[in-house]
């Protein structure tokens, strides 16, 4: 059997993600580190997935190509495309499952397909995708070869940070229905908030937009929670906005903290407190893994990226006898 990259990463004795570095970023690495990776990959006659793959053309598949978190993806998947001078098609969903449906079959026509958070039932993604070479991204279905970005140790250090402030009531402000991710999020949050006795309140779904953020922000005021943590970044600032039309504000009247940590939250005022995601890195890994699918590699396995909260100015402590 073919040497995978987890077997160069476990020679080397570094992570998975460090022996990736070595061959896609060497720069972000100590010499003595990418040359221990080097060592190990020739020791064990591993192939990079660009010397495994001549040039190749694969699609894409995002479910709305106007959000920044599947532009700073597409970003991570152009650039380490470019590596092996291969093409991409691009395919926006645009969060309508028929479409979705309908691109998955077409971009058989390729060579492969990275499918970015795909909101169809996960039998029928495999049976669509038959034989044709793929990678799930932000995804865990079965049978596939996935890379995901952390939904679990964000979301809880964000629940345990608000919790330090005192709050004691917390919403969270649901996306898209078929989302994967929300559904990880949500229960994350969830499950934070039980084990410390804090109120816990899941909101109706919502775009993951402005608007959505925008349309929810009654229903956050309603509630009578002290904080909201949000899908994403896009629904925490319409939250935002929304709260201030009613009259309250961020974090005064409401501590808000979003997921993903697009440019915009920093550049808000208050910043915007959230979850940073390895959005741009798990792009670059499903080009890695889909060029070893294309070439008949093994599965690396499903690559868990990590997640970090990221404390800026939009939570503080709770209004006295709020």
């Amino acid at each position: 059997m073919a040497a995978t990259l987890t077997d160069v990463a476990r020679r080397a004795g570094v992570s998975l993600a460090t022996a990736s570095r070595a061959f896609g970023e060497p720069d972000r690495l100590a010499p003595a580190t990418r040359q221990r990776v080097l060592d190990a990959a020739a020791e064990l006659g591993y192939a990079t997935p660009h010397a495994a793959a001549a040039e190749k053309t694969f699609a894409v598949i995002v479910p709305d190509v106007a959000s920044p978190v599947y532009a700073t993806l597409l970003k991570g998947v152009q650039k380490e495309a470019w590596h092996g001078r291969h093409t991409t098609v691009l395919f926006d969903a645009d969060e309508n499952l028929n479409r979705e449906r309908e691109l998955i079959a077409r971009a058989r026509a390729f060579d492969g397909m990275i499918l970015c958070s795909p909101r169809l039932p996960a039998e029928e993604v495999l049976s669509l995708a038959g034989d044709a070479p793929f990678v799930v991204l932000n995804r865990i279905i079965d049978g596939a070869r996935c890379i995901v970005m952390d939904t679990d140790h964000g979301p809880r250090q964000a629940v345990e940070h608000l919790f330090a402030l005192g709050h004691r009531h917390i919403a969270y402000a649901a996306g898209p229905e078929k989302s994967w991710a929300d559904v990880r999020r949500g229960s994350a949050v969830q499950n934070a908030c039980e084990r410390l006795g804090i109120r816990f309140t899941r909101l109706h779904h919502q775009a993951a937009s402005i608007q959505g953020g925008r349309a929810a922000a009654a229903t956050v005021i309603a509630s009578g929670a002290t904080a909201v943590i949000a899908y994403n970044d896009l629904i925490a600032l319409g939250i935002e906005a929304g709260i201030a039309d009613l009259g309250r504000s961020c974090p005064e009247d409401l501590s808000i903290v979003g997921n993903d940590d697009i440019d915009m939250a920093s550049a808000q005022q208050p910043g915007l407190t959230t979850v940073r995601v390895a959005i741009e890195r798990s792009g670059a890994l499903g080009v890695e893994e889909l060029l070893r699918a294309i070439s008949g590699a093994a599965p690396t396995g499903t690559v868990d990226l990590e997640s970090q909260l990221i404390v800026r100015g939009s939570t503080a402590p709770p209004r006295a006898g709020a």
